[in-house]
């Protein structure tokens, strides 16, 4: 999940005269948010992604409309959106990325399997389960469970897909549970906010978030909002309404089937707790 640490040279070229240039991009008459236009279930162009309601959110609560700049997540969103000063927050990000500045994050969540809930493979809740020995297992190349998987010997069973990919035109996603629902793959191992939704109304499916994995790797990430290097006041205004306004945020990734995680990784946040 966590973008390549590119740009973090150019980080301490924004400070001292540039710091009142770069706070003078923000918007003041609408919430600029920075999307993928096809990132479903994150963000959408037609508003229906769980990212989207936070920013409505957000917006509603600053009294703005909300104006998007549409950019396919990969190289370059980050240095064509905000930082080009074409939008002003993008509604998730990974917390500790050096490419944005974080606010407080607003929720947590983890990688989990997915699998059938009729399948061999329904009560496999880690990565080292002999179950999975000889399985065809679904996992986004470079990303933390592909190393699990191959500490615990599954190296040979793994089918790799890209995520950073224009989703316009391709799914990869959505590919992987296909794969799965079909029996060619026996599971996949995908990143809870993008896997948590498209399972939830699938009556063969299920997720199981990783909680128990003891060695690599881990598996679960703290979700900020990013703003640009030195918008400190902006920032604290974010941070503001995420502490005023939790619950609310959290009903509405509770009701798109995010799964929510403690803080530490330990345990599932149950809706209203």
């Amino acid at each position: 999940m966590i973008r390549p640490l590119a740009l973090a040279a150019a980080l301490t070229c924004m400070a001292g005269a540039g710091a009142a240039q770069v706070a003078d991009l923000r918007a003041h008459d609408a919430l600029r948010v920075c999307a993928d236009p096809a990132a479903a279930p994150m963000s959408m162009e037609d508003g229906s992604g769980f990212e989207n309601r936070i920013a409505e959110l957000i917006g509603q609560k600053l009294g703005l409309p909300v104006r998007y700049t549409w950019f396919p997540q990969g190289t370059g969103f980050i240095r064509k959106t905000l930082r080009a000063g074409a939008c002003d927050v993008v509604i998730g990000y990974a917390q500790g990325d050096e490419m944005v500045q974080n606010t407080n994050h607003y929720y947590t969540s983890a990688y989990g399997i997915v699998t059938r809930k009729d399948g061999p493979l329904a009560g496999v809740d880690t990565l080292s389960d002999p179950a999975l020995k000889d399985q065809p297992i679904g996992v986004v190349a470079g990303t933390p469970p592909a190393t699990n998987l191959a500490r615990a010997g599954l190296a040979k069973n793994m089918r790799g897909w890209d995520l950073f990919v224009d989703r316009r035109v391709e799914n990869p996603v959505g590919d992987m549970l296909a794969q799965v629902k079909s029996g060619d793959l026996g599971a996949a191992v995908i990143w809870g906010p993008l896997a948590g939704p498209l399972v939830k109304p699938d009556p063969e499916l299920q997720f199981t978030p990783l909680l128990k994995e003891a060695e690599g790797p881990r598996m679960f990430f703290r979700i900020t909002m990013g703003v640009r290097p030195d918008e400190q006041e902006w920032k604290r205004q974010l941070n503001s309404l995420i502490r005023r306004h939790q619950d609310e945020i959290d009903a509405i990734l509770h009701d798109a089937g995010v799964p929510l995680i403690d803080d530490y990784g330990k345990a599932l946040k149950e809706a209203g707790g």
